[in-house]
């Protein structure tokens, strides 16, 4: 096997693996010991993987037995029978979420959604206007809107949703935590998942949650279903299931759960890439101009930018870009686990064992994305800035944030477009500048201080000042949105 820290016996590298921001460490051990090399976690090996060429020599090329997932009793079997999309092995029951997934949120699938994002964002906007102490609540809250919308066909949401949205956040802060390494015993000794409910409070309480989540989005997909009962045509992701129902073969549970896990995974990165944003136009101001000099040349000011400009807007596109590899939202991509012997570049890859891929440490490769810490759109563009690059193995995106083969984010394309639009809606409409304290002074945030969900990673909250940029704007988002009705 690759070469990789020595360790102590019985137990190898258990110690040498930080429990916070474990990527650091691992980017760190790339200098010493190569893109690719290997632990030994008290008997189980891993291999760590920092490089875009070796990850999508094993995940895009030789994707059939690096597909997997190790197993997570709690978090995959115990609170998501199972069918848990993001955790689940694979199996033919993911193969077929993941293709119905993948119909409903393709690149076209995904266009249907833009009025959607359009409408959204300048309401976001315009709410920011009016309060701009909540700006961080009312991003959050939109992001969330907009997912509901596309998943289950439902109206904007606003306060008086908030108890199901709460629900739903509260059931992926529960997964997330019950994925976290060590978390639950029955992850170490998988024997225990046979013990008794009355002898196992934790499970008892798993399996509970699980068939009350079941029940919720259940429900969530029967509403959709009465709606086309009655003539209406939600256009949703949960009706295109609806209409794919035989084609598919997803059963009731399972399609369900589809529904669920598409809003649960997409609220929270896309909330969290949104955050990330504010927090480079505080720290790079100078990227911030560049972005709006280019909306004042090719929008102006008497209108909004549309989907129909994103051609025009390469400064635009390639913030979009560095905003996910400068941080991205999973830093540390849940682990692969081989499902047979391989052997790669000399080094053997035995059955079984776990594969991570170092997104951060891709994203921040200092070979590749010079200055990685310096947000620098710039990097995304050729010498005349118009025209759109990117690093080979990256799928033309120049990052790996959405990950890898098979098992790359079925929702990227609905994301891309939202992200898209909400930034250049923002920097058109706002100016985003740093707070300041009860002295006067300027607060400037730590961009590694952060919170780690378990699989989500974010910035810690932050101040911000938020100031209109031209005094039409107000005017201009009201008038177009009237349109729009």
């Amino acid at each position: 096997m690759p070469q990789g820290p020595p360790g102590v016996p019985i137990l190898g590298n258990v110690f040498d693996v930080p429990k916070s921001m474990p990527w650091l460490k691992f980017t760190e051990w790339k200098q010493k010991y190569g893109p690719i090399y290997s632990l030994n976690m008290a008997g189980q090996p891993i291999i760590v993987v920092n490089s875009h060429k070796i990850t999508a020599d094993l995940f895009d090329r030789r994707s059939i037995i690096y597909s997997d997932r190790p197993r997570l009793i709690m978090a995959g079997e115990i609170l998501t029978g199972g069918i848990f999309m993001i955790f689940s092995g694979y199996t033919e029951v993911w193969r077929k979420m993941r293709r119905a997934g993948h119909e409903g949120f393709s690149l076209r699938a995904s266009e249907q959604y833009q009025p959607m994002h359009l409408r959204e964002a300048g309401l976001t906007v315009l709410d920011i206007i009016q309060h701009p102490d909540a700006w961080e609540k009312r991003m959050r809250q939109a992001t969330a809107s907009s997912i509901l919308t596309a998943v289950y066909g439902w109206p904007r949401i606003g306060a008086k949703d908030k108890q199901v949205v709460d629900r739903i956040n509260a059931h992926v802060t529960r997964i997330a935590s019950a994925a976290i390494p060590g978390r639950y015993l029955v992850d170490i000794f998988p024997a225990m998942k046979h013990l008794p409910t009355w002898m196992a409070k934790w499970k008892r309480e798993g399996l509970e949650w699980h068939e009350r989540e079941t029940e919720m989005f259940e429900e969530f997909n029967k509403g959709v279903g009465d709606r086309m009962v009655k003539g209406e045509s939600p256009t949703c992701f949960v009706a295109s299931l609806v209409e794919t129902k035989e084609r598919h073969g997803l059963t009731k549970k399972e399609a369900a759960w589809l529904a669920g896990i598409m809003f649960a995974a997409g609220a929270e990165t896309t909330s969290v890439s949104m955050m990330n944003f504010i927090l480079a136009m505080l720290l790079f101001p100078v990227a911030m101009q560049k972005a709006q000099a280019e909306l004042d040349a090719v929008i102006g000011r008497d209108r909004v930018p549309t989907f129909e400009d994103r051609k025009d807007l390469p400064y635009i596109r390639a913030l979009t870009k560095e905003v996910l590899r400068w941080r991205p939202v999973g830093p540390m991509a849940i682990p692969r686990r081989v499902t047979e012997d391989d052997c790669y570049e000399g080094y053997l890859i035995p059955k079984g064992t776990m594969v991570i891929p170092n997104i951060w440490g891709m994203n921040h490769d200092p070979e590749i994305f010079p200055e990685p810490e310096k947000f620098r759109p710039e990097r995304f563009l050729d010498e005349t800035g118009t025209i759109d690059v990117a690093p080979p193995d990256t799928r033309g995106m120049g990052h790996v944030t959405f990950g890898f083969g098979k098992r790359i984010c079925v929702g990227l394309e609905f994301a891309n477009q939202a992200l898209f639009i909400n930034f250049a809606t923002i920097l058109w409409a706002m100016n985003i500048s740093k707070a300041a304290d009860a002295a006067g002074r300027e607060i400037t945030p730590d961009p590694n201080e952060v919170i780690d969900s378990g699989v989500v990673v974010g910035p810690a909250p932050f101040p911000c000042k938020m100031t209109v940029r031209f005094p039409e704007a107000n005017a201009v988002l009201e008038r177009e949105l009237a349109l729009t009705n």
